[in-house]
């Protein structure tokens, strides 16, 4: 068996998936990584260290993201609860609407990406899939 098929396959995968976030930001007028971020933000308020994990940036670069997203009024810096001197993100109205738009259409284009597949190979790479990315921060 050839290991590198494999990974190059999840490598052109994962360029698929980025084209979808690319498409669906274009749509609204914002960049993939926003479009990621609010997505991130579905769930609820959440630290900047968690955001950096889920996003695989660094805390500058997270910190600029977040400070650009806010200047939109997509997102809001919002004191943590647990801990005062840190702040959590969160949606903005806008920006709930923008994520859960931005969200059915990336899930429905990646849907679509693997609509053919035969449904027992499917829940098989469902379950490959769900393996690989249990216990890591990964977007949802």
């Amino acid at each position: 068996m050839d290991d590198t098929k494999l990974a190059t396959g999840l490598v052109r995968l994962a360029h698929l998936v980025s084209r979808v976030y690319a498409e669906v930001s274009r749509e609204f007028e914002l960049t993939p990584q926003q479009i990621q971020l609010l997505c991130v933000l579905l769930d609820g308020p959440t630290g900047m260290t968690e955001m950096s994990r889920a996003l695989g940036l660094e805390k500058s670069s997270m910190t600029g993201l977040v400070d650009r997203a806010e200047r939109r009024g997509i997102v809001v810096r919002v004191r943590d609860q647990r801990d005062r001197r840190a702040c959590d993100v969160a949606l903005t109205e806008q920006g709930r609407t923008i994520a859960h738009a931005a969200h059915r259409k990336v899930t429905a284009q990646v849907e679509a990406l693997v609509g053919a597949i035969d449904p027992g190979d499917r829940e098989r790479l469902e379950s490959v899939v769900t393996g690989i990315v249990r216990g890591r921060d990964v977007l949802t």
